[in-house]
């Protein structure tokens, strides 16, 4: 599988399109979410895509601080349907906090994570900053990695 961390200047059409396929698949079609998934962020981030061949199976995108919170931040984390059951979130999300710990060292990295995967961030050594509160419709909490939690290895 084939890892790589692209600015938005960096990315193919072709990549491009992929990444805007797949949260429109899971984020609005499987989740039957209507929003706006763009939202002009995608230009300042960093985006982490795990492929096989052509084929985008995971994606995150890596913001930096001030765009969307006052620390960097991790977001749009999905996994294509075909790729669930590979443990490719676990790996995708440990890589993305190696990327953001190289990017912003020292830095707590936040997140809005959908409730229903708190544990699984938990897991990871983020820990609950606020209530749960709607966004989109969706249950979600803000969750925090503290920069003392470091991920010494972008292997899973």
């Amino acid at each position: 599988m084939n890892k790589v961390v692209l600015s938005f200047a960096q990315l193919t059409t072709h990549q491009l399109y992929g990444i805007l396929k797949l949260r429109s698949e899971v984020f609005v079609v499987e989740q039957n979410c209507a929003y706006q998934d763009i939202d002009n962020h995608d230009l300042s981030a960093k985006h982490v895509l795990f492929c096989e061949g052509d084929e985008l199976l995971a994606y995150s995108r890596l913001l930096p601080k001030g765009l969307t919170y006052a620390k960097p931040s991790i977001g749009r984390v999905v996994v294509s349907a075909k790729a669930r059951g590979r443990k490719l979130g676990r790996e995708l999300l440990v890589f993305s906090i190696y990327q953001c710990q190289k990017i912003w060292p020292n830095e707590d990295i936040k997140i809005g994570a959908q409730c229903y995967l708190k544990g699984f961030y938990t897991s990871l050594g983020f820990e609950a900053i606020s209530e749960d509160y709607l966004e989109d419709g969706i249950p979600h909490l803000d969750m925090q990695l503290p920069k003392d939690k470091q991920i010494t290895t972008s292997i899973a």
